[in-house]
Formats: structure tokens, C-alpha cells, sequence
């Protein structure tokens, strides 16, 4: 694997996250150049079907729970070049930049002046009818109760008061090596199995706190409280629901899917509600990847999972007829409620089936909610979605603006010539990576606009529509979101070790075997309804100290500290840029971390870390509300490369023994970093 884990993550993370989806040949093997000449005859409906439709700790009720800051080893950072030349910056919440932490060290850390909690961890009671997290005797049971595992997206809502809220966080995948003993006995991993599906999806938990500006605590038994997992039942919306590619035996009007897979990012609507990303689903399934349609979300046959689910549970065994479309049910953004923990969460098929990071809605100028999505694999596509109605005061209308509309995927055009794309990261003569673009329709009035395709088959097989149209493969698109305050669109490129050998170079991905990433600023001409955009590289991303061809929007790279694939983007009161990093132990050497990135004026691209997470952890989810001097993130898969008998991290309980505490194993957990 040193190919693949060069380019960004740990063995043990490609395995459980994405299903080692980076060693299995290219998913995408379109030209963009031909391929719409061939899309007819390859990409008939009968193909595309391949075998077709199926046959047809107790704690008192209401109890408040808040964490003690808690004492974590000392986290010195490293020395020498590119460990401390990150001066603090003078725009939004202020904070003395930390050094790079090196990836050995265990630790949280965080500015000068700062302080962290646990807000809640993997395992923490949602509801007093739940068991005291004991780590020896899990089940199925206590699990569907308490705080999933690997959180991944999180948002933190107050109410108008500010002294409760809801606090909703992805739960994208499992680590069985890190949460149970080592086990041969089928049984077992059947039950393990159950387990790891209650452990999966969303938790919806109450908030509370004193008064505003503290740090909050979780509500047991809050009213609206909920955990979704793998179980749940989802509505299916929009012009693919209800149609032969989405039923299976267990379904057979192709509208009501059981579970949610992958969760990995997402956003919050202007109404109110939580979108969440099905991303790696296809890791889940056995099936035969034999046709089109198969190949282009996985690669290779698969006739064994981590989850061991294909064995005992029908529906993830694609190789049987019956279920064959199991997997079209996954894929899409998925829209909940934290409001209502009885209302039924829903699939929105209008907006494509892909591997999505996540979505971000902003309201556009004619009034429409546009919502932007990266499809996260190396070579795939940068989409947006713009609503068919118009948002309006109704909260109930708004909750259905996401099951009609118009999709596109993004064509990138480079203005410099393409003897000067290196592949080195060297600026070409105009002095910066730039250009503009058009949104190029996959759907219009609801129906396909891709020949040879189906309006169903463009949602299902989303990716397969944008190859038809000669969209632009991007470096792994992860995150996009709108800033607030300008409503330019970031977009965060993680990497792409491929780039330059299976996809070409060009000015929008102009670095060969992109390890470090970069992030896309990009600005639309005709307002965010449009269909043509400028864009330019914000930040091509490394060390300074050992690439000197790292780029920060012109800032001065001496002054920057060091940053590597960029993963979650996220905005403060201010306009300013969050981007929190996933992959930088296996690409710059230290740990992930969360970084501040001014966008205006004489700061413009000045990079400054603002904290770390421990060995082998993930940096997702980054909430920022600068006013509060509050920082949120959720750290994922902690100590991921050690086992459950020798454990590599001890985050966050560091050996304490206090109530609820596991002192000797790694919790995932969303942590509050607050003023000292």
C-alpha cells in the first residue's frame, strides 16, 4: 500500500473508510474527450441495469452532563524549520498560532490562553434507559442508545435563548480492531456486526449551558434527542424514487430505503435542517461490479466486507437478483430534521448519486437555494444543484426544495498556456492558477439533458452522465462550501497521487502526483443560479520548509504554518476561512489540525494553526463561533493504527478514572475548545 498511503491516509483508515478504494483500478476511465460519442451504444439502458429491476453509567432523567477539561499528555510540537514561523494574525478570533505537532504525539492541543473538554464521546448515553458505557460488554442494544462512533460532520445549533441547543454529528465508519478484542468466533461477529450498525449514521443530542459564551454540556433524555443508524427508514424524493433502478425485494415501490452509509460531511439548510453525505457506501456491499453502471462507484467485484453484514443480511449481498439495486438506494444527500426526532428522514435522488462529502446550500440572487457537492474520489466531479421553487417563509415547503431541480457538473478552463502547467507547482507567467468555468446541465426542468440517458439513469448513475459531458476531474473534491459573507465558493482538493499519470494535468489540478492538495476559490459571474464561474487557486498546500512551491494566495510562504490535505472548510463571523485536514501524518509528518485562513486584505492566505488532534486521528467538522470564543471539531478514528490490546492513543480520557471515563482505549468524540 506506500503507493496509496503516500497520498494521504493510513493503511488501516483505507480499509475500514473507503474500502481500499485507491489500490483497485481507476473508477474513472472516461477521455472526457470521446466519451460522449460512445455514451449511446455503451450506456443503453439494458446495460446499465446489468441484471435490471428486482423481482420486483445510570444518570437521572433530563440529567445535564458537561466534561472537565481534561489532562492530556504535553504536546511540545516539533522544532526546526516550519515549526514556529506562523505569526499570529489580526483578523477574527484571536490566538498565538501553534507549532506542527508531530504524528508520534498523543495529545489535544491547543493556543496559549485556550483550553479543551470532551463535549461527548463515543459511547456517552443519549437516554437514561441506556447501560453505563462499558467497553468489555457492548451490544446492539446500548449502542442504538449512546453516542455513535467516528464522528465526521457536526453542527452546533443554539436556540434564540442561547442557553440550549442541538448539537448533530455524522458517524461515517467502525474500526472492529480498535473497539473489540481480536475474534475468530462467528457468532461473535455476527453480533459485532449488529453493533457496528447502531454505531453508524447520525446522533441529534440536546445541548445546555448557563449562560451564553460557555462551553455546553449534553442532555440526557433532551427531547430531541434521536440516533439514526443503519436501521432507520428513509423516504426516497425526487425523480428517481419509485423507479426500477432503486427496487429490490424487500422494496418493491423503490421508496422507502432502510439505513443511511457513509455519512461523511454536510450542511446546514437555511431552514433548518442537517444534510448529510452518504460518501464510501459502496465499501458495504458484496456485489459483482459487472456492468457500467457498477464499475464507476466500484471498481472491482467484491465478495467479502469488513462489516461481515453480505452474510447474515440479504440486502448488502449484491450478487443476489433480489437485492442487485440495493446499492443504487445509497449515495445521496440525505436531509434530516434535528427538530423532530419522529419525523422521517429522506433521500433526495434530484440531487445525483455519487460519493458525497457532503452539500452547502446558500440562497441565490433569483431567491432559488442552490446547494454545492464534491464527489470525494480521486478524478471525479465538482456538482451544484439549484432548486426548481423558490425558498418562502414556510418551513414546510422549504423542507421539500431539495426533491426538485437541476443539476450540474463543473467544466474547468485554465487562461495560461499549457506548456507553462509544469506539474511542479510553479506559478505560470500571469502570476497565479486561474480561470473560468461553466456548469454544464445534467438535468433541466427535472429531466435529463445527457443523451442517451434517462432522467433516472443521470440521478443513479450521476457520475456516468457528468464523463458524457466532458466535466473536469478534479483532485479528490472533498468539502465545498459558500462563505456567508461574499458567497465565493471554496473548494477543498485533498489530493490526487494520480494526477498527471491517470488524469492529465491542467490548471485547475496543476501539481503531478498531488500530495499535499490545494483549495479552489471560486466566483460566480451570473449569480449563484448561473451557469459560468471564475476560479483561481487559493492555496496550494505542503511544508514551506521543504516545498518551495507551496502557494498561499500571494501571502509570504515563510510566514504560514504548515498545511496538508485539506479536508472540511468552515467560516467564521467574519468571512474567515476554517480548514480542517485529514492525511498530513502520511504526507508533511505531523498531526492533523484545524487552521485559520484570513481571505481579505493584507492577511489574505496567511495560514495559522490553531490546534492539533491526537496520533492517528482525522480533524473533521469544524464549527467556529468566534463571538462565543468557542471552537468545536469532531475528532475521528484516534489511535486507528494500534489494536484494542495495544492501544496508539488514549484520547481523550488519558487514563482518568472518573465516571464514564474508558481510561486504556480511544473514544472518537466532539470536542469545545474555549478561553481558559
Amino acid at each position: 500500500m506506500a503507493d496509496h498511503v503516500r497520498g494521504k491516509r493510513s493503511a488501516v483508515t483505507c480499509q475500514y473508510k473507503c474500502a481500499n478504494a485507491c489500490l483497485g483500478p481507476e473508477c474513472n476511465t472516461s477521455s472526457n474527450a470521446h466519451f460522449r460519442d460512445v455514451a449511446s451504444a455503451a450506456l443503453s439502458r439494458r446495460a446499465l441495469l446489468g441484471l435490471g429491476a428486482a423481482g420486483a453509567v445510570a444518570i437521572a432523567v433530563g440529567a445535564f452532563r458537561t466534561s472537565a477539561p481534561v489532562s492530556a499528555p504535553a504536546a511540545a510540537g516539533v522544532t526546526g524549520p516550519g515549526s514556529a514561523f506562523a505569526r499570529p494574525g489580526t483578523a477574527g478570533l484571536a490566538f498565538e498560532p501553534i507549532a506542527p505537532v508531530a504524528r508520534t504525539v498523543d495529545a489535544f492541543t491547543v493556543p496559549t490562553g485556550y483550553t479543551w473538554s470532551p463535549l461527548i464521546r463515543w459511547g456517552d448515553p443519549l437516554f437514561s434507559s441506556a447501560p453505563a458505557f462499558d467497553i468489555l460488554a457492548q451490544t446492539p442494544e446500548a449502542q442504538a442508545l449512546q453516542f455513535g462512533y467516528n464522528c465526521d460532520y457536526l453542527d452546533i445549533l443554539a436556540d434564540p435563548n442561547g442557553k440550549r441547543g442541538v448539537l448533530v454529528t455524522n458517524h461515517e465508519y467502525v474500526n472492529p480492531g480498535i473497539m473489540f478484542p481480536a475474534t475468530s468466533d462467528p457468532a461473535e461477529l455476527r453480533r459485532r456486526g449488529d453493533i457496528y450498525k447502531a454505531a453508524q449514521g447520525l446522533s441529534v443530542v440536546e445541548l445546555e449551558r448557563r449562560r451564553t459564551g460557555e462551553p455546553w454540556g449534553h442532555v440526557v433524555d433532551g427531547r430531541r434527542n434521536r440516533r439514526i443508524t443503519v436501521e432507520t427508514v428513509f423516504e426516497l424524493t425526487g425523480p428517481a424514487a419509485g423507479t426500477d433502478l432503486v427496487k429490490t425485494a424487500d422494496d418493491p415501490e423503490g421508496r422507502w430505503v432502510r439505513g443511511t452509509l457513509g455519512n461523511c460531511a454536510g450542511g446546514t439548510t437555511p431552514w433548518g435542517t442537517i444534510l448529510s453525505g452518504e460518501e464510501n457506501f459502496n465499501g458495504y456491499f458484496a456485489w459483482a461490479a459487472d456492468t457500467p453502471g457498477q464499475k464507476r462507484y466500484q471498481s472491482s467485484p467484491s465478495t467479502a466486507t469488513s462489516t461481515g453484514w453480505e452474510t447474515y443480511d440479504p440486502r448488502f449481498n449484491a450478487h443476489d437478483p433480489a437485492f442487485v439495486n440495493e446499492p443504487n438506494r445509497f449515495g445521496y444527500i440525505v436531509e434530516i430534521d434535528p427538530d423532530d426526532p419522529t419525523s422521517t428522514p429522506r433521500k433526495h435522488t434530484a440531487m445525483g448519486r455519487m460519493k458525497h462529502e457532503g452539500a452547502n446550500v446558500i440562497v441565490g440572487h433569483d431567491k432559488r437555494v442552490v446547494a454545492y457537492m464534491g464527489d470525494d474520489e480521486r478524478n471525479d466531479y465538482l456538482y451544484k444543484f439549484v432548486s426548481k421553487h423558490k425558498i418562502s417563509g414556510s418551513r414546510k415547503k422549504n423542507m421539500r426544495l431539495l426533491a426538485e431541480g437541476d443539476l450540474y457538473v463543473a467544466r474547468f478552463t485554465g487562461d495560461s498556456p499549457a506548456s507553462e502547467i509544469t506539474g511542479t507547482g510553479a506559478l505560470p507567467s500571469d502570476g497565479q492558477f486561474d480561470g473560468s468555468g461553466e456548469w454544464i446541465p445534467l438535468t433541466q426542468n427535472g429531466v435529463s439533458v445527457v443523451p442517451g440517458f434517462t432522467t433516472e439513469q443521470v440521478l443513479v448513475f450521476t457520475r456516468l452522465a457528468a464523463d458524457a459531458v466532458g466535466a473536469t476531474k478534479m483532485d479528490r473534491p472533498e468539502d465545498v462550501e459558500p462563505n456567508p459573507k461574499t458567497g465565493k465558493v471554496y473548494v477543498a482538493l485533498t489530493n490526487n497521487s494520480q494526477r498527471g499519470s491517470a488524469s492529465p494535468l491542467d490548471e485547475a489540478n496543476p501539481v503531478t502526483g498531488n500530495r499535499y492538495g490545494h483549495v479552489i476559490e471560486l466566483t460566480e459571474t451570473a449569480g449563484q443560479s448561473g451557469t459560468t464561474f471564475g476560479w483561481s487557486i487559493l492555496l496550494l498546500c505542503g511544508d514551506p520548509a521543504t516545498n518551495a512551491n507551496t502557494y498561499f494566495a500571494g501571502f509570504p510562504s515563510e510566514l504560514v504554518s504548515p498545511i496538508s490535505c485539506p479536508d472540511n472548510v468552515a467560516f467564521d463571523s467574519e468571512g474567515n476561512l476554517w480548514i480542517s485536514t485529514d492525511g498530513a501524518p502520511s504526507t508533511i509528518g505531523y498531526n492533523d489540525a484545524l487552521y485559520k485562513v484570513p481571505l481579505e486584505g493584507s492577511e489574505r492566505g496567511h495560514v495559522q494553526q490553531f490546534l492539533a488532534v491526537p496520533r492517528d486521528a482525522e480533524t473533521c467538522g469544524p464549527v467556529i463561533h468566534d463571538r462565543e470564543g468557542l471552537v468545536f471539531v469532531a475528532v475521528q478514528h484516534p489511535g486507528e493504527e494500534g489494536t484494542f490490546d495495544a492501544p496508539t492513543s488514549l484520547f481523550p480520557d488519558y487514563g482518568s478514572t472518573a465516571p464514564g471515563a474508558v481510561p486504556n482505549a480511544p473514544r472518537p468524540s466532539i470536542v469545545q475548545v474555549h478561553r481558559a
